[in-house]
């Protein structure tokens, strides 16, 4: 498009021919210094409001100058104003509260006991104020870039310079411009896009809607990168414990935050198997179980006509769609559907001897087991796991568990995160000196975690002393 025109006839005619159509791009005639120079602002309708055309625009305060019309193109669509002056060969971006989004609230997916309630909003540049406001530190970065042939969405990389790995820093601005696109709407795009193991259930990019968790990340040399329009996050590099992890187990005692722990993981083993264990046990392994208790289940499961992998199947599926019901619909009809939903239709399957009130209390134990899992994508690929367990379970019982188990064993040790492997510290731990496991399956007392996790530069790794006294 070329080089600014220091005639306002040339850059008038531009805007209407490049925004032709454009009902809600605005420009008005305006004019300085008491009327002797003469000026066009364009800016888009709403984005920029009234206030600020008459106290920045007169005033002329907090501006930039800019000297291409693709620099002017791209200041205007981002939600600035912009001015052009007869006889002056540059345009001016008059810097505005930008497009309407929602403010910082509460993050919902994320909640914790202790800690910060505030959440991340769907605005790129406040939500990197958020982390700022955390990281008081010149030495943290921000790099921002537009991503998105038609959509031009800013994104934001967000690191402690002195922490993180350069080779890093190459590597994911290299995937970010490996592909070409219409648009980014959402981070969740761009973490397809740039994962490696794309083809597994697990996710190697931790989302966060949680401004201390980024925070949190960017003290430990990982990436945080932040898109504008989506109030979650993703952070990099990422591993099997980090999705375990929630903020305020930093903030409890380590006794409490351990317990909590041992739990998840717990659950996250009985949210892809506890399904398939009882379909194989019963199937295949009946004698494993005391005899009141085979009694009680061949009593239960009188009159049912499905075998219990079918009933297992049918349970399961419902109490999907249920929870899909309650996610589409509107908050107080979605909790009601989910709660009376899920007792009606389980009562109402015993009552009918569709299914054996036994298949109830597994697959609802089995979804409360999925609901402990603190990240929801990473509980999403046990979900998706279990279905296979199940078939194997029903084919192979117990040994078909067994190998079930074996298999995502065997999987995840294949998966890395931008080098870093994702079963860590439970392999190659060796690699920071055994330090990562003080922060692992157990959370050892903080004054005894002294060390940052292998994220960060070998030799920037300590993070934690006792101050000499003076």
């Amino acid at each position: 498009m070329g080089d600014i025109s220091p005639l306002l006839d040339q850059n008038r005619a531009w805007v209407k021919r490049r925004f032709e159509k454009c009902d809600d791009i605005l420009n008005r005639q305006v004019f300085l210094e008491d009327g002797k120079k003469e000026g066009l602002l364009v800016y888009v309708e709403v984005a920029v409001s009234n206030l600020m055309l008459e106290e920045h625009v007169i005033g002329l305060s907090d501006v930039q100058p800019l000297s291409t019309y693709e620099e002017a193109e791209a200041a205007l669509l981002a939600g600035n104003g912009i001015l052009f002056l007869a006889g002056d060969d540059q345009v001016y971006k008059i810097s505005s509260k930008g497009y309407p989004g929602l403010g910082v609230s509460k993050a919902e997916s994320e909640k914790v006991m202790r800690g910060s309630k505030e959440g991340f909003t769907e605005s790129e540049k406040l939500n990197v104020a958020l982390i700022r406001k955390r990281l008081r530190d010149p030495r943290m970065k921000v790099e921002e870039q537009q991503i998105g042939t038609r959509s031009h969405t800013m994104t934001a990389l967000v690191y402690m310079e002195d922490l993180v790995y350069p080779d890093l820093l190459d590597t994911i601005k290299e995937r970010m411009d490996a592909y070409e696109i219409d648009g980014i709407l959402d981070s969740g795009m761009l973490e397809q896009l740039t994962e490696k193991h794309w083809l597994s259930p697990f996710p190697q990019f931790q989302a966060t809607e949680r401004p201390d968790r980024a925070a949190s990340a960017v003290l430990e040399g990982r990436v945080v990168l932040v898109t504008d329009h989506s109030p979650t996050v993703l952070i990099f590099p990422s591993d099997y414990n980090s999705f375990f992890q929630t903020s305020d187990d930093w903030y409890n005692r380590f006794e409490a935050a351990t317990f909590a722990r041992l739990l998840r993981f717990f659950a996250a083993i009985l949210a892809m198997s506890f399904p398939a264990i009882y379909v194989a046990v019963t199937t295949w392994h009946t004698s494993l179980l005391p005899t009141n208790l085979i009694l009680s289940m061949a009593e239960a499961r009188q009159g049912v006509p499905f075998p219990s992998l079918g009933e297992v199947l049918l349970m399961e599926i419902s109490f999907e769609l249920i929870r899909e019901a309650g996610i589409r619909l509107p908050g107080p009809i979605g909790n009601t559907i989910g709660i009376v939903g899920g007792l009606i239709i389980g009562q109402s399957a015993v009552a009918a001897n569709v299914v054996s009130p036994i298949v109830v209390i597994v697959v609802a134990f089995t979804a409360l087991c999925s609901f402990a899992i603190p990240n929801e994508e990473f509980s999403s690929a046990f979900r998706l796991l279990k279905y296979g367990c199940i078939f194997m379970g029903a084919w192979l019982g117990l040994y078909g568990v067994l190998l079930s188990y074996l298999w995502v064993l065997i999987h995840l040790s294949h998966l890395n995160s931008f080098g870093i492997p994702y079963l860590m510290p439970y392999v190659a731990a060796d690699l920071n000196d055994y330090e990562d496991k003080r922060d692992a399956l157990f959370r050892y007392p903080f004054r005894m975690m002294k060390n940052r996790p292998i994220f960060a530069r070998r030799d920037e790794r300590l993070k934690l002393k006792k101050k000499e006294k003076s």
